[in-house]
């Protein structure tokens, strides 16, 4: 069975910031936003990530990436993101999908991602996220390069035993 790199969908329950039950309203510059957002997705997923938008709620989003081959990342993660109504002048929440499974330091249990582009991770002020430039696009790519690659896996690993 092929997977659709970009596709639109209309069921979202299983969302974790569906949950909340709460839709998002959005101003006319934060639906534009989001709808460059999934353009920008649309047409520049690598082969690796997968999104899922919903077109019932555009402040959600579910993304699959699988990592680096040789890891437990190789089989895919799930992200499921949500845009602020403030969208872009912070960035969208990640919530990481595993089910009470921690695979690696920046991926805790309950789900939350530490990357200094979503402002959960401090670290220079180049890393964090500029709402004149940065992408869902972007986080995807780095916690694919950054987090679910065979050097964090080894490190973790090794944590984790000693």
């Amino acid at each position: 069975m092929a997977f659709t790199i970009f596709d639109v969908v209309s069921h979202h329950s299983d969302n974790y910031y569906s949950a909340s039950g709460k839709k998002q309203k959005y101003g006319g510059s934060v639906h534009k936003l989001i709808m460059k957002e999934w353009r920008i997705l649309e047409n520049n997923l690598p082969d690796s990530i997968y999104a899922c938008v919903y077109e019932t709620r555009l402040d959600l989003l579910r993304a699959v990436i699988v990592g680096a081959a040789g890891t437990p990342y190789h089989d895919a993660l799930f992200f499921d993101i949500n845009f602020q109504s403030d969208y872009s002048t912070q960035p969208p929440n990640v919530q990481y999908r595993f089910y009470g499974l921690r695979v690696n330091p920046n991926l805790y249990v309950s789900g939350y991602v530490c990357l200094s582009l979503l402002s959960t991770w401090t670290r220079k002020k180049r890393e964090k996220w500029d709402p004149a430039q940065s992408t869902v696009l972007q986080v995807l790519v780095l916690i694919q390069a950054l987090v679910l690659n065979e050097k964090r896996f080894v490190f973790f690993s090794i944590a984790w035993v000693t």
